[in-house]
C-alpha cells in the first residue's frame, strides 16, 4: 500500500517593510521640482521681480508690465530657438546679425524691386534658413566647433549687411516701406497689438509663449525631442543608436534661422526701416537668456520654459532700471550679475538633486 505524499502547503511572506532599490524607489515631488533645469531661474526672475516691485513704483502700473514682457518676449522669440540648438550641443554667434540680414532682405526686395512686401517677407525667409543651413552643414562637414563656424558667419553678415545697404540704397539704412502693397497686412501680422483692460499688448508677447508651448512639447513628447537630447548628451553614442545625427543639428540650426527671420520681420514692420549697422551683441543676450534658463554650454541639458523666464529677467531688468530712474548704463553690470547668480544657482540646484 504506497502513501500519497501531502501536498505542500505555500505560507503566505512575512508582513514587514520591502526592499526597493534606486531603481524603483519613488522620488518626492518636491525632489523631482527641483531636478527641473527651470527651476533655478525661475526663482531667481521671481526674485528680480520682487526687487523692482519694492524699487521701482512705476513696475506695479499695468502698462508698464505691458512693456516690460514686450521687452522680454523680443529677446524670447530667439533664446527658444537658440536654447534648443544649445541643448543639442552647439550654439550660435551669428544670430544676432542674422535678425536684421533678414529685415534687410526683406525690405530691400521689396522696394528696390518695387514688389508687395509679401515676396520680401517669403526671400528673407529663404535666405534665414540658407544661412542657418549653411551653418550646420559646414559644422557637420568639417568636423569644425561651431564657435569657429559660426563666428564666421557673424562676421560675414556684419559686412555684408553694412556694404550691400550702402551699395543699394546709398545709405546706412534702408527706406521706408509703409506705403508700399502688402504692408498693412503683414505689420497685421508681425507687428500686431491690441487693448486688454486699458493696456496695450503686442502681439510678439502671444507668439513668445505659443513658440514656448511647441517648443516644450517638441522636447518632452515627441521623437525629434529625444534626438536633440541625444545629441548634445554624447554624439558618438547617439549616432550609434541610430539616431540622424547631421539632419536633427542642421534643423536646430535652421530653426535658429527661422527665429531670426520671425524677429527681423517684426523688428522691419514695427519700424518701417531698419539699420545696417545694428544686431551686434545681441547673440550674447540670447545665448545669456538660455543660460540663465538653465541650458549647459555642454548640451544635453536645458527645457524651453527656462529660457522663457531667461528672457523675463532681461526684460524685468532693462525697464526696471529705468522705471527706478537709475542710470542704464548700469545694465550690463546687471546682466553679468544676473549671469553668474544664475548659473550658480543653476549648478547648486543640480547638484542638490544629483546628491539625493
Amino acid at each position: 500500500m504506497t502513501q500519497q505524499a501531502a501536498p505542500a502547503v505555500t505560507s503566505p511572506p512575512a508582513s514587514g517593510p520591502q526592499k526597493t532599490d534606486g531603481r524603483t524607489s519613488q522620488h518626492p515631488v518636491w525632489l523631482r521640482l527641483l531636478a527641473r533645469p527651470e527651476v533655478g531661474v525661475f526663482l531667481g526672475a521671481a526674485a528680480v521681480f520682487v526687487f523692482f516691485l519694492v524699487a521701482a513704483p512705476p513696475v506695479r502700473q499695468a502698462d508698464s508690465m505691458g512693456t516690460i514682457l514686450y521687452q522680454s518676449s523680443t529677446i524670447g522669440l530667439m533664446a527658444l530657438p537658440v536654447a534648443l540648438l544649445m541643448i543639442g550641443g552647439e550654439f550660435d554667434l551669428s544670430s544676432g546679425v542674422a535678425v536684421l540680414t533678414s529685415a534687410l532682405t526683406a525690405s530691400m526686395v521689396s522696394y528696390q524691386l518695387t514688389m508687395n512686401v509679401w515676396v520680401g517677407v517669403i526671400v528673407a525667409l529663404l535666405v534665414s534658413l540658407a544661412i542657418g543651413a549653411f551653418n550646420g552643414w559646414m559644422i557637420m562637414r568639417t568636423g569644425l566647433p561651431s564657435f569657429l563656424v559660426t563666428l564666421g558667419t557673424f562676421l560675414i553678415l556684419q559686412g555684408v549687411n553694412l556694404a550691400v545697404t550702402k551699395l543699394v540704397t546709398g545709405n546706412v539704412a534702408t527706406n521706408s516701406i509703409s506705403d508700399m502693397d502688402g504692408f498693412e497686412q503683414a505689420k497685421a501680422v508681425f507687428s500686431a497689438s491690441f487693448t486688454i483692460g486699458g493696456v496695450q499688448v503686442k502681439s510678439t508677447i502671444l507668439y513668445w509663449l505659443a513658440f514656448a508651448a511647441v517648443a516644450t512639447w517638441l522636447l518632452l513628447r515627441t521623437k525629434y525631442g529625444n534626438w536633440i537630447f541625444a545629441v548634445g548628451g554624447n554624439q558618438a553614442s547617439a549616432r550609434a543608436v541610430g539616431v540622424p545625427v547631421a539632419f536633427t543639428k542642421i534643423t536646430l540650426f535652421m530653426g535658429v534661422g527661422f527665429g531670426a527671420w520671425f524677429v527681423g520681420m517684426h523688428q522691419l514692420f514695427a519700424f518701417n526701416t531698419v539699420q545696417s549697422g545694428e544686431g551686434v551683441g545681441q547673440e550674447l543676450i540670447y545665448i545669456a537668456a538660455a543660460v540663465i534658463g538653465g541650458c549647459l554650454l555642454t548640451g544635453g541639458y536645458g527645457s524651453a520654459i527656462g529660457p522663457v523666464f531667461g528672457a523675463f529677467m532681461f526684460g524685468m531688468v532693462n525697464q526696471g532700471i529705468v522705471y527706478a530712474g537709475w542710470n542704464p548704463d548700469w545694465f550690463m553690470a546687471f546682466l553679468g550679475v544676473m549671469l553668474l547668480g544664475a548659473t550658480l544657482v543653476n549648478l547648486w540646484v543640480r547638484r542638490a538633486a544629483t546628491r539625493r
